[in-house]
């Protein structure tokens, strides 16, 4: 029996939106893709209850079965999907080497990185209990923040980003409070007069959430000022975290470029890396919009740009 790495034209490491969305268009390139699907099959999405924003589902859909729905058209086409987490690779050659599971070696000519990212969280029991059955804690203002208009909602953070979730929420929300861990913003000064600007949203400094009330869905979240050590209780139906997002990328940093952040770098309008044959898609490469549609957007260009390449390369 041949011990000999399996050849592939076409590797897919990652299973959210990005990574079926380039099975799609590279299983009807004919590149005969395969599919790792990585530590979470189908990705943040299948942390989602109700998602209303994707087109072409007008009554929404939930998020674990939008990505049945798009594991399955990509099967359709031929993707072979495997369960499997990408360990190691090795970048220096023209074939790509692949570890899945520390054991199983994969050559490819081209391979098509979306990992993702994963929301920071604060670790409350509670908040994770009430996160995993869609109770009212999400790690997106934009994708939820429609769910809780009319109602006082409250978000965790500091940054540029939390500033535009909260003023985000504030355009939906007659009232959002904004809890920041420290006595200061860590946002730029334009973002913060933003907040400042918005009578609806309560800034709370040097506060901390101790813990998610409610049962089934948030009734109110218990906070402490951590320089009074006074302790409190807020009364909001929806809880936000803003505290960053850390991409699924560790596996390639000998390898690839990425900013500080973890983020990969790519060729401007394109998904290209400074690695002939590796491209990407997808939250590890966004750190911007972070939307399932636009992750599906970047899943097809790579796909288009894997196909061009191997063209050029005389490989298809």
């Amino acid at each position: 029996m041949s011990t000999s790495p399996e050849r592939l034209k076409c590797l897919i490491i990652g299973s959210g939106p990005a990574g079926y969305s380039a099975a799609i268009y590279a299983a009807r390139a004919d590149l005969k893709p395969v599919m790792i699907t990585g530590p979470l099959p189908g990705g943040q999405l299948t942390q989602t209850t109700e998602v209303d924003n994707y087109p072409g589902y007008p009554n929404g859909r939930t998020g674990p079965d939008m990505m049945e729905d798009l594991m399955a058209q990509a099967m359709r086409f031929g993707t072979d999907v495997r369960n499997g987490w990408v360990t190691k690779v090795d970048f220096s050659g023209p074939v790509h080497k692949v570890w899945v599971d520390e054991k199983t070696e994969i050559h490819a000519d081209t391979v098509l990185i979306c990992t993702g990212a994963n929301a920071k969280w604060l670790g409350l029991p509670n908040e994770t209990r009430l996160r995993d059955i869609g109770g009212g804690v999400t790690a997106c203002a934009v994708c939820d923040g429609f769910f809780y208009k009319g109602q006082t909602v409250a978000l965790v953070g500091a940054g540029d980003s939390a500033c535009e979730e909260a003023t985000y929420l504030a355009k939906l929300c007659p009232k959002v409070y904004m809890l920041v861990r420290k006595d200061e913003f860590r946002a730029s000064k334009a973002m913060v007069h933003r907040v400042e600007n918005t009578p609806n949203i309560e800034v709370l400094f040097n506060t901390e959430v101790t813990d998610v009330l409610g049962k089934d869905i948030v009734e109110g979240i218990a906070i402490v000022n951590n320089k009074t050590k006074t302790a409190s209780k807020l009364d909001v139906t929806g809880l936000f975290l803003a505290i960053g997002h850390t991409p699924a990328t560790a596996v390639f940093k000998d390898w690839l470029d990425m900013d500080a952040q973890g983020y990969l770098k790519h060729t401007p309008d394109r998904t290209v890396t400074k690695v002939p044959g590796v491209f990407v898609a997808g939250d590890c490469a966004d750190h911007v919009y972070r939307q399932a549609v636009t992750s599906a957007g970047s899943g097809c260009m790579a796909a288009l740009d894997a196909e061009r390449w191997l063209a050029l390369e005389g490989k298809h």
